[in-house]
């Protein structure tokens, strides 16, 4: 059987919930709250971060170099030296041997418990020296009284806040808190199983499973704990996998239960071709396989009366662009509103120029209009636009996050389309779904992402969206070829600039964004640009950074856009959503401070025409001429492979899904135990039993939302 709770002999005020002491809160409890451990289950989910070992006693003999042990042993010398620097030397020895303790920060209190001739129990790690063996501020105590039966464990904590505290904390939790089954009956999470002392242990119960993290018996391997592979650690993932799946499901069901428009091409009356085959008719080139399956599974969602809640992915360049535009065609033939936003103006302007291209020709000739919503608008245009959409007059509205302002009022809006859908926050997304609400619906939601997110990543965290994959590339888009250059041989990649410029074609130049001040942003690329400027004449080279008026950024982008201008110098390319068919090279500087998904999104801005295209990856070494180790792992899948997929597998491994989510969920990485990369086997489980569980004990999947999430259960519904 798993170990029972260790015997913790514990006064009713130490043991006391910290978290729920009346009046003014100390300290400690301030710092407990701090930490978000309000409950006593969040305390009985606070786990260690390492144990200690209290449990034996070594003899100094058997005491190996390096090792952490417990020693007990009698001081025959304690004395203060105060060269080189004031230090305590304690010498102490036992049955089998001698060590000197070494301390530089001490008090009298010290010096008194480690006077000549006292018997202490001495933690630390053992070093072997020329002058013997010694340990360096080890921790101490009089010796006597039982040892642990249990590992000491040291808990992840902050300022205010001492281990012993917390451990109290915890043990007093553990004892208060319900941790009563809610797993259905023989659904078991496929654990492995351990061989114990009596044969096969039984499965751990999470009340089991939770005593034993807390407290391990000497026993154990650590390595199991550390690497979190042992049964009670599996235990926990599976539980908490199954919480974040039924939440998920949840928010899908309560979904399947709201009304929305239902969107159906319809034959004009006088004969006319409905608005999306128009559209078609006027594209310049044919949609591949990809494209018109994806086409299909959006026309089908938005046929139906539930709301449509679809992820659409694909690689940079797969056309996700085209298909989001036949969406917007089905909702206003059907005599509805369509909204189409953008994270930033610049993305909004340069993505969506090409959609009110095609759009707004087949709209005009059917007395309906494109509006235009962004922040800096002036007031008179501003008015105008808002007039539009509360009319019902402005059949598709482009914008940034203007579109889900309070003012804005739309008369029917029946689809939202939003691009790069982690840069929107939870509150965004719904607010947007609030638009449709007095007529008692909610509108329908395709949400696109140029960074393809991994398969399990989207079986955990986007179990409650549909996803739609375009997993083909356009014909005639060359494969671009990725070099690894280092920054000293930057001479070399301004001799290749010339050359392109002089066989007609058009280069992009990437400066890195330094996050601590947008001023040496703007220094570094100036600079970049005088140097081009100087190394290439007769080539216009442009300057693109966030300061720039919006019209400056503008004019830049048509000279680039035309032709006319050979290099274009940029700190913010990877917010312009910019579609150059001519420019064949994009040298990126500095190219180890960028993440991996922005990396794959700026190469994917050359290759877009017939001409072979490059990306060059100018590096920068560090003091030792080294590149670190994160950043040579993102170097090198950038050079292995051009797959979008492959690249947010890979990106997700060095970055962990939390971080590789951004805003999804508010910034709260909401698996704390589980690894996406290494427990799929638990994650299967939990997506199969999440529906029969809400089906059948619709009480305890209840309880189990409860227990894991607490309020955080809300973010996945957005």
């Amino acid at each position: 059987m798993p170990a029972a709770a260790p015997r913790v002999s514990l006064s009713a005020k130490a043991s006391a919930a910290p978290a729920a002491a009346k009046g003014g809160a100390s300290v400690a409890q301030k710092a407990l709250q701090k930490l978000g451990l309000q409950r006593d289950i969040d305390l009985a989910l606070h786990l260690p971060l390492r144990y200690e070992d209290e449990t034996r006693i070594t003899p100094l003999a058997n005491a190996r170099d390096g090792q952490m042990v417990q020693i007990e042993a009698t001081v025959t010398a304690s004395e203060i030296q105060l060269r080189p620097r004031r230090q305590l030397l304690v010498q102490v020895e036992d049955e089998t041997g001698s060590c000197e303790l070494r301390f530089f920060s001490f008090y009298p209190s010290h010096q008194k418990t480690l006077a000549v001739g006292a018997r202490l129990r001495i933690r630390g790690e053992i070093k072997g020296g020329f002058w013997g063996r010694q340990m360096m501020h080890p921790a101490f105590r009089v010796a006597g009284g039982e040892l642990p039966a249990a590992l000491t464990p040291v808990y992840p904590t902050t300022a205010g806040l001492p281990q012993p505290y917390l451990r109290r904390a915890v043990v007093g939790a553990l004892t208060r808190v319900d941790l009563s089954d809610t797993l259905p009956p023989g659904a078991e999470p496929p654990v492995t199983r351990v061989y114990g002392q009596n044969g096969l242990q039984s499965l751990f119960s999470l009340r089991e499973a939770l005593t034993f993290l807390h407290h391990p018996t000497p026993d154990v391997a650590l390595s199991t704990l550390e690497d979190h592979s042992h049964p009670a650690w599996q235990r926990l993932k599976a539980e908490e996998l199954l919480a974040q799946q039924l939440s998920q499901q949840q928010s899908r069901r309560a979904r399947d239960m709201l009304r929305a428009p239902v969107l159906r091409a319809q034959k004009a009356a006088d004969g006319a071709l409905p608005l999306h085959e128009q559209l078609l008719a006027v594209l310049p080139f044919s949609l591949t396989s990809a494209q018109r399956r994806v086409g299909e599974e959006i026309a089908a969602d938005l046929a139906r009366q539930v709301p449509m809640h679809r992820l659409l992915q694909g690689d940079v360049g797969s056309g996700k662009t085209v298909v989001s535009a036949l969406a917007a065609c089905l909702a206003m033939d059907a005599g509805w509103q369509c909204a189409l936003m953008a994270p930033t103006e610049i993305l909004a302007e340069q993505h969506f120029a090409k959609m009110i291209g095609w759009l707004e020709p087949l709209l005009a000739e059917r007395g309906r209009k494109v509006a235009w919503l962004v922040g800096g608008q002036k007031k008179k245009d501003r008015a105008a636009m808002l007039a539009l959409v509360a009319s019902g007059e402005a059949a598709l509205v482009v914008g940034t996050h203007a579109v889900i302002q309070e003012q804005v009022q739309f008369k029917n809006l029946a689809l939202a389309i939003i691009d790069e859908q982690h840069r929107f926050g939870v509150a965004q997304r719904l607010a947007l779904r609030q638009k449709l609400a007095a007529h008692g619906m909610e509108p329908h939601m395709l949400m696109m992402s140029a960074t393809p997110i991994p398969r399990t990543l989207a079986m955990s965290y986007y179990a409650d969206l549909d996803v739609s994959v375009i997993d083909e590339l356009p014909p005639g888009r060359t494969p671009i070829v990725t070099k690894l250059i280092a920054d000293s041989r930057k001479d070399e990649v301004i001799e290749r600039i010339g050359a392109q410029v002089e066989a007609g074609r058009q280069v992009y130049w990437v400066c890195p964004l330094i996050e601590e001040s947008e001023a040496l942003d703007l220094s570094n690329a100036t600079a970049t640009h005088a140097d081009l400027s100087e190394a290439l004449p007769g080539c216009m080279v442009g300057l693109l950074h966030s300061r720039m008026p919006t019209a400056e950024k503008k004019a830049v982008m048509a000279l680039f856009t035309s032709g006319q201008m050979g290099v274009l110098v940029s700190t913010t390319v990877i917010e312009v959503g910019v579609d150059v068919p001519n420019a064949s090279l994009m040298v990126i500087e500095h190219a180890e401070r960028f993440g991996l998904s922005q990396l794959h999104q700026l190469r994917g801005r050359v290759g877009r025409g017939a001409a072979a295209s490059a990306c060059v990856l100018l590096y920068a070494t560090n003091d030792s001429g080294r590149v670190g180790e994160t950043a040579k792992e993102r170097l090198r899948a950038m050079a292995e492979t051009n797959d979008g997929f492959e690249i947010a597998r890979r990106d997700l491994e060095i970055r962990g899904p939390g971080e590789f989510l951004g805003a999804r969920q508010s910034g709260d990485a909401l698996l704390r135990f589980a690894d996406l990369a290494t427990d799929s086997h638990l994650l299967e489980w939990a997506r199969e039993l999440a529906p029969q569980m809400l089906d059948r004990y619709p009480d305890l999947a209840a309880k189990h939302v409860g227990r894991w999430l607490g309020g955080k259960s809300d973010y996945l519904k957005a």
